[in-house]
């Protein structure tokens, strides 16, 4: 857990989160006392996993203002942190506000607050404000690291505390953090997008590019090296465009080079890459490291190069065939996923199979595939060339068939080879069986006791059960 004295050169206002931490606590505390029990808390996250990280910070400080971790909504703070990439997502976040509100009746002190994406849609907060009032904490992306700040307000006011940023001010850094994991963690680089595909929310909520500075991200790294992390996640909406909003003159792969040089880091992983920015420079220095996991997520959305241009994602279809075939030709053995958009308003027949050509002649080692559905508030929710459900499901079906057999025969040829695996943790299944991943992000399954946990072991691969694999410790 990082704490204000971890780092001389922390910002005023990280100071001052840090006063309103203290003043939450002694709150926190008088309000313990008179119950004669510890106050406790439930975090739920939806969404990314640059929100998950968001919430490690969150209950980073929860915790340090003196509340206890609760394992279900039955709890005196429940704050959700929300996704709004689908509408389907906002809706579930409404579902269980009808449930809060019921466990609220029955403890009328309880708190509780909404932050996230889905908080950045002024219609989202008009609706909380009318139709969910006892809703008494509402902030948005932006203004996350306030929290110590806005849970006093709360507490001392009373009423509906509702505070939205439409832009970032300062990148507030060192605030207490509970990761999740004590042997990785995810770093954030750089935040927002500048892409604007017509189908995407996101910079919309999560606002314009901004990068870190490099330094502020090695330290960071730096310090969770020196606790017993191993493995690091460099997250952004497009990392391939870091350092553009900087002074400094930085590429991703710059910054990626400097990660590597870093003591007690044994992996480094990063997403999502976008391939309009994909450079040379970035496959010669991942290609040159042993560091940096063989895994490249790099989303293809559509075979199409009309329906690319539709999408406004920058670049055609022969695009990202050359450039799969360099970073293939540099590192054969590359594990590369994709995100895959199936009944994008327009798509026809001809566009479809042209998808499907791309995933045949890629292979991709996996693909989290989607069947398009109107994000209000894009540019193609309002277009009127929507695909009938029946027709989009037929061919969702056909990529989806195609991408688990290609998948499964990537995955076969490591069958019966010995792969290094990050154990993560105890099977949740089979408690005699441990679970990790390899460089590749390949799931592993095979016997262990959790003394391994958080180490880098031989495991031998002794068969392949589609997307994970079962296996035996290697004694070699």
């Amino acid at each position: 857990m990082n704490t204000a004295g971890d780092n001389a050169a922390v910002s005023e206002e990280t100071k001052r989160q840090y006063e309103f931490i203290q003043k939450a606590r002694a709150l926190v505390n008088k309000r313990s006392d008179a119950i004669g029990r510890k106050l406790t808390f439930y975090v739920r996250t939806f969404g990314c996993q640059m929100n998950f990280l968001g919430s490690e910070k969150l209950v980073g400080i929860l915790k340090e203002i003196g509340y206890v971790e609760a394992k279900s909504e039955e709890a005196d703070f429940v704050l959700y942190n929300t996704c709004t990439v689908r509408e389907n997502a906002n809706n579930k976040v409404y579902g269980r506000l009808g449930v809060l509100h019921g466990i609220k009746r029955k403890n009328p002190k309880m708190k509780i607050a909404l932050c996230g994406c889905m908080m950045q849609e002024p219609t989202v907060v008009d609706t909380i404000q009318k139709t969910y009032p006892f809703v008494d904490l509402v902030f948005g992306t932006h203004n996350i690291y306030k929290l110590p700040e806005l849970f006093v307000t709360m507490w001392e006011a009373g009423g509906q505390i509702i505070d939205i940023w439409d832009s970032y001010k300062d990148i507030v850094e060192d605030l207490p953090a509970e990761r999740k994991y004590r042997f990785k963690s995810g770093v954030n680089i750089m935040y927002g997008c500048n892409n604007f595909c017509t189908y995407c929310i996101v910079p919309y909520v999560r606002g314009r590019e901004r990068s870190r500075n490099p330094l502020d991200i090695l330290r960071e790294i730096e310090r969770l090296a020196a606790d017993g992390v191993v493995e690091v996640m460099l997250l952004g909406q497009n990392v391939n465009s870091y350092g553009k909003t900087l002074d400094t003159k930085i590429t991703f792969a710059g910054l990626l080079k400097e990660v590597t040089q870093i003591d007690g880091i044994e992996r480094i992983r990063f997403m999502t890459s976008h391939p309009k920015d994909l450079s040379d420079e970035l496959i010669e220095v991942m290609a040159g490291s042993d560091k940096i996991c063989k895994h490249l997520h790099l989303p293809l959305q559509s075979g199409s190069t009309r329906l690319l241009s539709l999408m406004n994602r920058h670049y055609e279809k022969e695009d990202y065939l050359r450039l799969t075939d360099k970073i293939r030709a540099a590192m054969p053995d590359i594990a590369l996923t994709t995100d895959i958009i199936v009944g994008f308003p327009g798509e026809t027949e001809e566009d479809f199979n042209e998808t499907m050509r791309v995933v045949e002649q890629v292979r991709y080692d996996s693909a989290f595939t989607f069947i398009y559905s109107k994000r209000t508030g894009t540019p193609a929710a309002k277009w009127t060339t929507q695909i009938p459900e029946d027709v989009v499901q037929r061919r969702f079906d056909r990529l989806l068939a195609a991408v688990q057999r290609i998948g499964a025969e990537k995955a076969e040829k490591f069958t019966g080879t010995i792969q290094k695996v990050l154990v993560e943790q105890i099977n949740k299944q089979d408690k005699t069986l441990l679970t990790g991943r390899m460089d590749n992000n390949s799931v592993v399954h095979f016997p262990g006791d959790e003394s391994l946990i958080g180490k880098i072991v031989d495991v031998e691969l002794v068969w392949c059960k589609g997307f994970y694999y079962m296996g035996r410790k290697s004694e070699k």
